[in-house]
């Protein structure tokens, strides 16, 4: 006669993963370490799964092509022109006067700052650069779909405007305080 097993006692403490398993065919998941929801104490940490398929920065996050500082970067400027996004909207002439219609909604001092830091993020970028950070972080695109919109199909583009977009982002972690200058040690010419 076989023997029974045994269960261990419930432990409360023992981490839980509660990743999913069931995830679509299609689907592309990165892990992450996020803070537990359901924490008993602050800074706890589980391991949960992301969808990086429409998420350019994410993918190259989660690839190690970037590192954090320039993902932090990257998603302050999206805060950035998300907030100043929302400002005040053009009047359309075409839509048909109504008495009693709301009241714009007055700018922000959130939306004060977010503009004046896109604007300086924008001189540091030069016209290029600006324009190639805006296609990768507000609308989505992938280094061959810039490319593609350029003209540039070649595989030395897409590695050009790799290489362009990690300078650019390296500017934007400096100029959002998430990393540092490092002055260059200059060696003494000894001869």
């Amino acid at each position: 006669m076989p023997r029974a097993k045994r269960r261990k006692p419930y432990d409360p403490a023992r981490a839980h993963d509660r990743r999913s398993r069931d995830v679509l065919r299609n689907a592309e998941v990165a892990t992450v370490e996020v803070d537990n929801p359901l924490a008993l104490e602050p800074g706890e940490k589980i391991v949960a799964l992301r969808s990086i398929r429409n998420d350019p920065l994410a993918r190259l996050h989660s690839h190690r092509q970037i590192d954090e500082a320039q993902y932090q970067a990257g998603r302050a400027f999206q805060s950035d022109w998300e907030k100043a996004e929302r400002g005040p909207r053009a009047v359309d002439p075409s839509r048909d006067y109504v008495d009693g219609g709301q009241r714009r909604e007055p700018i922000t001092e959130g939306q004060r700052k977010a503009v004046l830091r896109l604007n300086r993020a924008e001189r540091e970028l030069g016209a290029d650069g600006s324009a190639l950070v805006h296609d990768v972080l507000v609308h989505g695109m992938t280094m061959e779909q810039i490319g593609q919109r350029r003209g540039l199909h070649t595989g030395r583009w897409k590695d050009y405007f790799s290489k362009r977009f990690r300078e650019c982002l390296d500017r934007l972690a400096l100029l959002y305080g998430f990393a540092t200058e490092h002055p260059v040690p200059v060696k003494s010419l000894q001869r």
